[in-house]
């Protein structure tokens, strides 16, 4: 018979490993918004946020990062072949666009009179309006 080793913390060391792979990462970057890709072979390109991973710290950008795919047909009407489609980039490789100026800029958090949290570009302080 097997002899268990770390048998007080066996539980507990699962649940802190479990713990460190389910962290998101915090991001001022959501779907819908304007970014232009910094660092990367696609560098300069900018385009809409399809979707955000926050698990992976990366988001599908549209035309950024096309790779192409070898699809098998699930139905009789639908066609198999290549297809091209966006691959997620890494959010640290994104800035958001100015709404003024249209160059790229940092965010910062502002809390409104209300008390609404909002997004301020860096550049000119104006407010980046959230699109969903």
């Amino acid at each position: 018979m097997r002899v268990l080793k770390y048998r007080k913390t066996r539980n507990k060391r699962a649940q802190v490993r479990h713990q460190i792979n389910a962290e998101r990462v915090k991001t001022k970057i959501t779907k819908g918004d304007t970014v232009r890709v910094t660092r990367g072979d696609d560098k300069g390109k900018e385009g809409t946020v399809i979707r955000v991973f926050l698990k992976k710290g990366r988001a599908t950008v549209e035309g950024v990062n096309i790779v192409k795919r070898h699809r098998k047909a699930r139905t009789a009407e639908e066609q198999s072949g290549i297809i091209e489609m966006p691959a997620p980039v890494a959010l640290s490789n994104l800035m958001l666009i100015d709404p003024k100026s249209g160059a790229p800029t940092r965010v910062r958090a502002r809390i409104d009179a209300d008390g609404t949290k909002e997004r301020v570009s860096v550049k000119s302080g104006d407010a980046i309006p959230r699109s969903f």
